[in-house]
């Protein structure tokens, strides 16, 4: 009987298995981490005054009607084309720059008519602007 005396092996550490868990706990790490966001705007929204609305003259009333028709201080505007409404409104102006336009749409119209007379009033060259609000008492 040969009994042969090796020499003891160093006990060796395997990092591979080690280097494997910590690429996954920093893939991890770099997914949940939340990030400042600098696209946010930081705005103040506006809140609709309680007193009733002074009635001036030469103030053009805009309304927009759910289904997208226009009406100039009452009256029905022939066509939705932002060309028809900004003739509407020169007209309705009478070529008067301080003219205040108040947009009073309604809450289901579509976002592109409100849009569609901001554009008008643009192109009209009537830069006052304002638009209607409601309170909870009801329309003003």
């Amino acid at each position: 009987m040969r009994f042969s005396r090796r020499k003891p092996e160093e006990p060796e550490i395997n990092l591979i298995p080690f280097i494997d868990v910590l690429l996954v706990i920093l893939i991890f790490l770099m997914l949940s981490t939340t990030f400042s966001r600098f696209t946010e705007l930081q705005i103040t929204l506006p809140a609709a005054d309680a007193e009733k609305m002074r009635e001036r003259r030469g103030d053009v009333v805009v309304a927009v009607a759910s289904d997208g028709r226009y009406a100039l201080n009452g009256r029905p505007v022939d066509g939705r084309s932002v060309e028809r409404l900004s003739a509407e409104l020169a007209a309705a102006a009478g070529g008067r720059a301080d003219t205040m336009v108040i947009v009073s749409a309604d809450a289901m119209a579509a976002h592109q008519a409100v849009v569609n007379v901001l554009d008008a009033a643009r192109r009209a060259g009537l830069a006052r602007i304002t638009f209607a609000a409601q309170t909870s008492g009801g329309a003003r």
